[in-house]
């Protein structure tokens, strides 16, 4: 029988609980040895890669223990030094795994590069970090051409010619598979994120080794990650929730992780979760919309092994909820965080709880949220406001400020996230939205996802998004945003339908007034819906329009 959570909280003992979860202490801990040195000796395989042209390779801890041991001593030779960046730009393959344990190993900080960004987005980020070294392939080189990096190692850099580069394998191959790793302290980062820069340039957040033990609260209340579940993170770990849950905190558990090279579709996500039997699935909405929006091609044999499923990032609509339960006889969960907290909110698979659909869920233990009014005071059940941790009584908050020292985001004992919410009846968390996101129209505050939900619910619709337009009567009116699938003709027909069920299924002043169908929805590289891009849009056409008469 599960453990209540109320239980867990009230009697979280944060000693008790770094004893229990951590091979090192405070004063004396490194990256690589809590996520492989302490699993080598055994015989668990630790990588699953699903290589491009189908086949799969897999590494034991022991393997990976040998090989990052060979890299630590080459990124030593050439001068790296603890506390400096190292940056991957890689694809999901083993030498992106081998670069952040030799990293981590030689107490250097690892700064992930998703493959998607071009050469003004790298460059941004390793000036603001000062990286020494960025590990690449082949594919992503070019990128790096016209900046300026002190050292570069490419795998297969010898067959076209890059003959300034380190070849990965050869320096790799040339080294003492012994490495002692160094020994260092919580308060020592390991990891160099930055955010995802929706709205300005994105800002650093140096990630301490204490994370880990926070990570590790997620990966085992809320995803509840058993030594016996076949598990699998959608995310692509050039982002938070990929390197953070899908591989920093199920490695440090002992858990073997899936690196799958082939870009997400749905035939290749169910192709993965039928070959693995898959029990314990993590992702993105953006994803799990995605096998909603298609679930004509989705082998329902998966519910034979799948028994959860988390999604963070953005909130998830009840009819994906009620789809996966109802469906594919599994629940799927909410769950909350940020680049610059990792998950704190989530409803927990692992522990007993009220679930409310659609609801982000209750605090991690370890981690107490409030929501504040606009005079930063805590408000109670059934009022709104804007989101925080309280971080004197969340031990396991981590996020010490942008560059490490900036606090802007910080009021008293407040870490503000920035979104708005209500505590609900039970006491968990609603989700309106970000900040910027919600829309006023005549005097009523309104959260885009309950729109964009009610809109999913119709056949025709395969994502939305909903913003406020300025306009002059209501302050904002409400428009919609309208992908439809594949076979879908978009009409005023249609634009009424939607509307028109909108208003009876919903509100009759929560409704878009506007529908435009277009073929894709603005995202950040990591998924999430820029709404802020479509509504500037919206503006800039309003100004022109305004000009031009």
């Amino acid at each position: 029988m599960l453990k209540t959570l109320t239980e867990v909280s009230n009697t979280f003992d944060y000693e008790q609980y770094l004893q229990a979860q951590l091979h090192g202490k405070p004063q004396s801990i490194n990256a690589y040895d809590e996520c492989c040195g302490r699993y080598a000796d055994t015989n668990k395989v630790a990588l699953i890669w699903e290589v491009l042209n189908g086949y799969a390779i897999s590494y034991t801890f022991k393997e990976l223990d040998l090989l990052s041991a060979k890299l630590a001593n080459h990124f030593k030779s050439i001068g790296i030094k603890p506390g400096q960046c190292v940056a991957g730009l890689l694809s999901r393959t083993p030498e992106l795994l081998i670069t952040i344990l030799a990293t981590w190993r030689i107490g250097a900080i690892y700064q992930p590069m998703f493959t998607a960004f071009e050469s003004k987005a790298i460059a941004h980020r390793i000036n603001t970090a000062q990286t020494q070294l960025i590990v690449t392939n082949l594919n992503q080189r070019t990128k790096l051409n016209n900046l300026h990096i002190k050292h570069i190692i490419t795998v297969n850099a010898s067959s076209e010619g890059y003959t300034n580069d380190a070849d990965f394998w050869t320096v790799l191959n040339q080294q003492s598979d012994i490495f002692e790793p160094v020994s260092q302290t919580f308060e020592d980062n390991f990891l160099m994120m930055f955010t995802s820069g929706t709205t300005g340039l994105p800002k650093s957040v140096p990630v301490p080794l204490k994370a880990i033990a926070a990570f590790k609260s997620y990966m085992l209340y809320a995803v509840d990650l058993r030594n016996d579940d076949s598990f699998w993170n959608l995310a692509d770990p050039g982002w938070a929730y990929g390197l953070y849950y899908g591989i920093t905190g199920p490695l440090s558990l002992g858990n073997t992780i899936i690196l799958n090279e082939k870009n997400f579709t749905v035939d290749n996500a169910i192709e993965t979760i039928k070959k693995y039997k898959v029990t314990n699935l993590a992702g993105s909405p953006t994803a799990f919309r995605l096998l909603f929006g298609f679930k004509e091609q989705i082998d329902l044999n998966i519910k034979s092994h799948l028994r959860v499923v988390s999604s963070a990032g953005e909130p998830l609509t009840p009819e994906v909820i009620n789809w996966f339960k109802n469906d594919l006889d599994v629940n799927i969960y909410d769950q909350y965080g940020q680049t610059e907290l990792g998950m704190v909110i989530g409803n927990h698979h692992a522990l007993s709880h009220h679930v409310k659909i659609g609801s982000a869920g209750f605090a991690i233990p370890g981690h107490r949220f409030a929501v504040l009014d606009e005079q930063y005071q805590e408000v109670g059940i059934g009022q709104s406001g804007v989101l925080a941790i309280d971080t004197e009584h969340s031990p396991l908050f981590w996020f010490k400020g942008y560059d490490g020292h900036n606090r802007k985001s910080f009021v008293g004992k407040y870490y503000i996230t920035g979104d708005t919410v209500s505590i609900n009846a039970f006491g968990g968390i609603d989700f309106i939205g970000r900040n910027d996101d919600v829309i006023t129209t005549s005097g009523y505050r309104v959260g885009p996802f309950d729109i964009e939900s009610t809109l999913l619910e119709c056949d025709e619709v395969l994502e939305s998004a909903v913003i406020g337009k300025p306009d002059p009567t209501r302050t904002e009116i409400i428009k919609a945003f309208v992908v439809l699938k594949p076979h879908i003709t978009a009409n005023d027909e249609l634009k009424d339908k939607l509307q028109e069920y909108v208003r009876n299924r919903l509100s009759k002043h929560a409704y878009p007034r506007e529908i435009e169908f277009i073929q894709e929805l603005p995202k950040t590289p990591s998924g999430k819906i820029q709404r802020n891009v479509l509504k500037n849009e919206e503006i800039q056409k309003m100004q022109e329009l305004s000009y031009c008469s």
